[in-house]
């Protein structure tokens, strides 16, 4: 209590001594320099006071990895006849050597004499070896508790009987908002228990070369190699963020860090503890970014959501009655605002639970669709042959016309492109490039119509197909 007292004086200092600087200048007595120093040393004793408490908590995470490497003497090195050195090479001419890398982590739960370490991926995830370093230089043998690549992050456990050592506090990185000010801890470039201080510059970072997994923090905090896995923390001493990549040419910090925000961590550290990995929950959509123009054809030109763009037959989201086309635009009464926030928040949901969508077809807003989520297979286990309908229409724009020669303008359909192979339409021998006229002896002109057509097929589809100047009707597609 009395270590947020201290906060809280130090952040409400901080808002006067703003206030003082846009305020009219007053009259110059006699003390006011020391007046305004007591403001600083207030702020400084805040972020004191936040360090204290966290860095006992924060660890140096030193991994050795087992690599190989194919030897370029073929098996007959000269040097080693020489030397003497023992030849180690398998019958690929392949050698082990041992590589050391250091990152950051933050204790993070206790359970009896286990403490459990949060960090990257990146940093323990194929370590054949590890060793926890606390900030009073003790070290423990650490165990891989866990670990996944698609979100960059790794549990670690070591054994001390020791009830001195503390558990770091987890915030709400849902509250977080730009211009909040945090800071990172770690071990940049092996200076261990550093910490830089800044502010949070955006969040929801989620762009295309981004993984979609996530949605980071950016912070103007110094971050450099080495941080990696070590807490972003705000005001309070609550650990909001895990610190995990940096934008730089260079290799240094240059104020762009980024971190998985610690929302879309707090499940993961049961499911470590308990299954040794996350169990990401699966529906079995395929969704797809869509334009404006694309939207339009659609029938959801003003609203927020995801694509459906193709559903696998056997999937939850099939049996639960979400068709390809569907624009989801709510799960479990949260509003669905990106294709990135839905991946997430289905990833998030356990197996074995349902979950409730609301969709758009044909522009019509549905009831509620029940799915029960299953746990999600390897991506070698999916099967093509499962994907409906297996391509993604596109609206018959001029500029389609012109590339596909097509100079009938009378003529209105959707095209049909990206077609995965072995798939159901790859199975009717439809190309890239056709055009659907018509879906079970009915036309379509636009997108919305297509889909919905596509949506009304109980248990066969064919397609109308114009291409090479001339219409034929596919063979017959059974669910």
């Amino acid at each position: 209590m009395n270590r947020k007292l201290k906060i809280f004086a130090g952040v409400a200092a901080l808002i006067f001594m703003g206030a003082q600087l846009f305020a009219d200048p007053p009259v110059r007595k006699a003390g006011t320099d020391a007046a305004s120093l007591s403001v600083v040393e207030a702020l400084q004793n805040s972020f004191r006071s936040i360090s204290q408490t966290m860095l006992p908590a924060v660890v140096e995470v030193d991994v050795t990895e087992t690599k190989t490497y194919t030897s370029p003497f073929g098996g007959s090195n000269p040097f080693e006849y020489f030397f003497g050195t023992p030849r180690q090479e398998n019958k690929d001419n392949k050698k082990e050597y041992e590589s050391k890398g250091l990152g950051s982590g933050v204790i993070v739960r206790k359970t009896g004499n286990i403490f459990y370490v949060l960090t990257n991926n990146h940093v323990a995830g194929t370590a054949t070896k590890i060793t926890i370093k606390l900030n009073d230089g003790r070290e423990f043998e650490g165990k891989l508790v866990g670990t996944d690549s698609r979100i960059d992050i790794a549990l670690v456990s070591f054994e001390a009987k020791d009830n001195t050592i503390p558990v770091a506090a987890l915030g709400d990185s849902d509250k977080v908002q730009p211009g909040d000010i945090c800071m990172a801890f770690g071990a940049p470039l092996g200076y261990s228990q550093s910490v830089t201080q800044g502010i949070i510059s955006a969040v929801g970072r989620s762009e295309s070369h981004m993984s979609s997994i996530s949605d980071y923090i950016q912070t103007d905090a110094a971050i450099n190699q080495g941080n990696s896995g070590g807490p972003l923390v705000n005001i309070y001493g609550e650990v909001i963020g895990i610190n995990t990549w940096i934008a730089s040419a260079s290799g240094g910090s240059v104020g762009l860090g980024f971190a998985i925000p610690i929302n879309n961590i707090k499940n993961a550290i049961d499911s470590f503890i308990k299954n040794g990995k996350i169990v990401y929950g699966w529906v079995g959509v395929s969704l797809v970014d869509i334009t404006k123009e694309y939207k339009k054809d659609l029938g959801v030109e003003d609203m927020e959501g995801a694509f459906a763009a193709e559903v696998f037959t056997n999937s939850p989201a099939f049996k639960g009655g979400v068709k390809p086309g569907d624009f989801i635009v709510e799960l479990n009464g949260k509003k669905v605002k990106s294709t990135n926030q839905l991946v997430r928040d289905v990833g998030n949901l356990e197996a074995g639970t349902t979950a409730k969508f609301v969709v758009i077809r044909g522009g019509k807003r549905l009831p509620e669709l029940t799915v029960k989520i299953e746990e999600r297979a390897k991506d070698e286990d999916i099967n093509n042959s499962k994907m409906w309908p297996g391509f993604i229409a596109q609206p018959l724009t001029d500029e389609l016309r012109e590339q596909l020669k097509i100079d009938d303008k009378k003529l209105k359909g959707v095209v049909v492109t990206n077609i995965e192979e072995k798939s159901p339409a790859a199975s009717l021998r439809m190309q890239n490039g056709d055009v659907i006229t018509a879906v079970n002896g009915k036309t379509v002109k636009n997108l919305a119509e297509f889909y919905n057509e596509l949506a009304n097929a109980a248990k066969s589809v064919n397609f109308d197909v114009y291409s090479n100047g001339g219409t034929i009707t596919t063979g017959t597609y059974k669910f």
